[in-house]
C-alpha cells in the first residue's frame, strides 16, 4: 500500500484556563485528546463532529497555525522524508507550510477588505519568494481562471463578491502555492445551499487536477457522504470512530455516530418517518473536566455502570472489522444497525 501522506500520533491541545485578578491557571481545556490518524495520498478524508468538540483546533494543529502541546504530526514531503510538523524548526517548517494549506470557513472573515485579489491571492507567491511582478500577476490570474473567476477581477476588493465567490478567492489562494495537502474547515458552511454543491464541485476538480490530498472537516454529515472517502468521527477531543465511508454510514459501531447519523435530515417526506431521531441526553460535558472512562458514557443509552464510566478506563480505537476501527467498551456485544431508536 502507499505509505500515508499524514500521520498522527498521540496529539495533545490543551489551553489553560485562567481566573483571577493575576490570572493564575486553575486548569486546562483538552481541545485534542490523544488523537491518532491516518490520511493517505489523494484521499479526502473527512472528520465530523458537534461544535466545540476539536475538529477544527485539530486541523489547524496540522497546519501548526496552532502550536501542539504534545504528540507527533508526521508528514510526508514532497521528497518521501518523513516530518515531524509538532516540532519542525521555523526555518523547516516555513517551507513545509506551502505543502500544507487550509480553506478557512469564512468566506467574508477570512479575506481582507483592503486588499485586491491580486494581492490576497499573490501573497502567499510574496511571502515565500516564488514570484513577483509580471510573473505573479500571470500566475494568480491563473488560478483565478481555475477555481472560475474572471481574470478581469484582479483589481477587484472583496466586498464586490458573493459568499460563493469569495470561497473560490479562498481557495485560490489556498493553492496557489501547489500544495500537497489541503485542510477545508468547514469550507461550504456559511454558503446558501443552492452555492454548496458548486463549491464542492469545484473541489472535486481540483482535486484530480492537481493530486491533493484533504482533509475535509464539518458538521454536515450529509455533505461528507458525498465528498469524502473515509470519515473519522470525534467527541470531546478524542476520535470515537474511523471507517470507509459507505461502511460508517450503513453500520455505525460506536454509539455516537448512531447518535449523530439519526440527526441527518431526510428531505424526502416519505422517508421523514422512516427512522426516529435518537435523543442524547444531557448537555456536551466540559473539556476541562472531562467524565472519567468513556467521555461518552454520561450522554450513551448503552452505557453500563461499573464498565463505562471507571477512571482510567477510556476506550481506545480498536479494530471492529476491516479498516473499521471504533472506540467503544461495549462495540462487540452491540449491533447498533439492528436496534430500534427511542421516540423522540
Amino acid at each position: 500500500m502507499t505509505a500515508p501522506i499524514l500521520v498522527v500520533r498521540n496529539l495533545h491541545v490543551r489551553f489553560p484556563v485562567k481566573r483571577g485578578f493575576f490570572g493564575r491557571t486553575v486548569g486546562h481545556v483538552r481541545a485534542v485528546d490523544g488523537v491518532d490518524l491516518t490520511i493517505r495520498p489523494g484521499e479526502t478524508l473527512g472528520l465530523v463532529g458537534e461544535s466545540g468538540c476539536g475538529k477544527t483546533t485539530l486541523g489547524r494543529s496540522i497546519a501548526r497555525i496552532i502550536t501542539p502541546t504534545s504528540g507527533e504530526i508526521l508528514y510526508r514531503d514532497a521528497a518521501g522524508a518523513d516530518v515531524d510538523l509538532a516540532t519542525a524548526p521555523n526555518y523547516e517548517l516555513r517551507e513545509l507550510q506551502r505543502q500544507v494549506r487550509v480553506v478557512f470557513q469564512d468566506p467574508f472573515s477570512s479575506l481582507n477588505p483592503r486588499m485586491t485579489l491580486l494581492q490576497i491571492v499573490g501573497e502567499p507567491l510574496r511571502n515565500h519568494g516564488v514570484a513577483t511582478g509580471s510573473e505573479l500577476e500571470d500566475r494568480v490570474a491563473g488560478m483565478l481562471q481555475r477555481v472560475g473567476l474572471s481574470p478581469k477581477y484582479l483589481h477587484r476588493y472583496p466586498h464586490a463578491f458573493s459568499g460563493g465567490e469569495r470561497q473560490r478567492v479562498n481557495i485560490a489562494r489556498a493553492l496557489i502555492l501547489e500544495p500537497r495537502l489541503v485542510i477545508a474547515d468547514e469550507p461550504v458552511s456559511a454558503l446558501d445551499v443552492s452555492v454548496r454543491a458548486q463549491i464542492l464541485n469545484l473541489l472535486r476538480d481540483l482535486q484530480d487536477e492537481f493530486g491533493l490530498t484533504y482533509l475535509f472537516i464539518s458538521h454536515d454529515l450529509s455533505v461528507v457522504e458525498s465528498v469524502c472517502d473515509r470519515v473519522a468521527v470525534m467527541y470531546l477531543g478524542r476520535l470515537v470512530e474511523v471507517a470507509d465511508t459507505g461502511d460508517l454510514y450503513t453500520r455505525p459501531r460506536h454509539p455516537y455516530t448512531e447518535a449523530l447519523l439519526s440527526a441527518v435530515p431526510r428531505p424526502d417526506p416519505r422517508l421523514r418517518d422512516s427512522g426516529r431521531r435518537i435523543r442524547l441526553a444531557d448537555d456536551l460535558p466540559d473539556p476541562a473536566d472531562p467524565p472519567p472512562g468513556c467521555t461518552f458514557h454520561t450522554r450513551c443509552r448503552y452505557a453500563v455502570a461499573g464498565t463505562c464510566d471507571v477512571p482510567g478506563g477510556a476506550p481506545v480505537l480498536a479494530q471492529t472489522a476491516h479498516g473499521h476501527r471504533a472506540a467503544c467498551l461495549r462495540t462487540n456485544e452491540l449491533d447498533l444497525a439492528g436496534i430500534e431508536p427511542d421516540p423522540v
